[in-house]
């Protein structure tokens, strides 16, 4: 009876297996806080180490319109129309009648040469041109009686008055004389033509103006010699003076080809004349010569003032702004603070804020806007740049932004 009675023992509940989990589950919360004290602690530190520095923005470009220069550059005012006046034949000068400053017409008289040889000459064509219409009324009389005489003798051998000998030569004589006033007449259009051929080159003996504008240099004096070819060092001018038509003036600059794409016909542009600081002429491109200068590398652009003004001289100095019309490839840039462009081993660098670190990139300054540059690649737009970089910082060091 006491063998099959339950006892005490057997009535206990086992409760070892279900607490093993539990403690091994207490196990992994406390690992896991250890971890993320430890990643705090690492953090806490990194952040008391790290540099201070001050950021700011990088700016969008495009929002600046034209407005925004994309290039700057420099050269000269031309003047598309300019001559040296000079003469079409060697002469010696005998009246000058321009001076520097003055405006002339086209076609005004400038200069005359000694035309006292030509004119003798022309006198003598002239007579000569007499002489041959002279000597053409002469035969023109001559052919008549001849044609009268041969009509009688015609008349005459009809009735077998006259020989046929007579006939003949009567006939011969008109003929000859017809041939006689033929050349005559021939004598007189060449005579005609040289005198014209003399009025001509005395005409040669006066200098015109080729086009209206104003004179800028007087090179020749009466009584020196004047000849449209050097004459080899001597003493013989080749101009009586320059001339230059200031409705032509233009701006010529040599771009470099590494930006010439930022560049195209019709663009805005502002110029500032070195002898004007302080006055903003705008202008705008005219034209890309569509070839490079292989020695320069450069490609000449030209710029043509919206409005000239009496201001504006040839070969006057200028510098010039190249402005954003839109469709430039300069569009796509941006604008950050001037003083967070850094020259390191020879190159503009920024550092640009990421993941709490700085990050040394490699930037191209296309301009410098008072306080601001532009840049074209490197950065972009809503990244963070650091201002005023302290001397040790490194590219990967880690930083903290401070407000200004």
């Amino acid at each position: 009876m006491s063998s099959s009675k339950p006892t005490l023992d057997g009535l206990r509940i086992e409760r070892g297996a279900e607490r093993e989990p539990q403690s091994k589950s207490w196990l992994v919360v406390a690992a896991v806080v250890v971890l993320l004290a430890l990643g705090a602690a690492i953090w806490w530190h990194s952040r008391a180490g790290a540099v201070e520095v001050q950021t700011a923005l990088a700016r969008d470009s495009s929002s600046g319109g034209s407005d925004r220069t994309v290039l700057n550059a420099s050269g000269y005012v031309t003047a598309r129309r300019e001559a040296t006046v000079s003469s079409k034949v060697t002469g010696k000068v005998t009246e000058v009648l321009i001076e520097e400053g003055m405006k002339v017409k086209a076609s005004q008289i400038v200069a005359r040469l000694d035309d006292s040889n030509v004119k003798a000459s022309l006198d003598v064509a002239q007579a000569q041109l007499e002489s041959a219409k002279a000597a053409l009324a002469e035969t023109e009389a001559q052919l008549k009686n001849a044609d009268q005489e041969f009509q009688r003798t015609t008349e005459l051998a009809k009735q077998h008055i006259a020989s046929q000998s007579d006939l003949d030569l009567a006939e011969s004589n008109a003929k000859a004389l017809q041939a006689h006033l033929t050349q005559q007449k021939l004598d007189i259009v060449v005579a005609d033509r040289q005198v014209a051929e003399w009025q001509q080159q005395m005409d040669d003996m006066i200098i015109r103006a080729p086009f209206d504008g104003v004179i800028t240099t007087k090179d020749a004096q009466p009584g020196e010699m004047i000849s449209p070819i050097s004459a080899g060092g001597g003493f013989t001018r080749t101009g009586i003076g320059t001339i230059v038509d200031m409705a032509s003036l233009e701006i010529e600059i040599d771009v470099n080809e590494s930006y010439i794409n930022r560049v195209e016909p019709g663009q805005p542009v502002e110029a500032t004349l070195d002898a004007y600081p302080n006055w903003k002429i705008p202008c705008k491109v005219i034209a890309i010569i569509p070839t490079a200068d292989r020695e320069k590398s450069t490609v000449k652009v030209r710029v043509g003032f919206d409005q000239l003004d009496p201001r504006i001289l040839p070969d006057m100095s200028v510098k010039v702004a190249f402005r954003d019309s839109g469709g430039t490839a300069a569009a796509r840039t941006v604008i950050v603070p001037k003083n967070s462009v850094l020259n390191r081993d020879g190159r503009d660098v920024v550092f640009v804020v990421q993941n709490d670190r700085a990050e040394r990139r490699a930037v191209t300054v296309t301009d410098t806007q008072n306080d601001d540059s532009v840049l074209s690649a490197g950065v972009s737009a809503g990244e963070k740049v650091v201002v005023s970089a302290p001397a040790g910082l490194q590219d990967g060091m880690a930083v903290k932004e401070t407000k200004p």
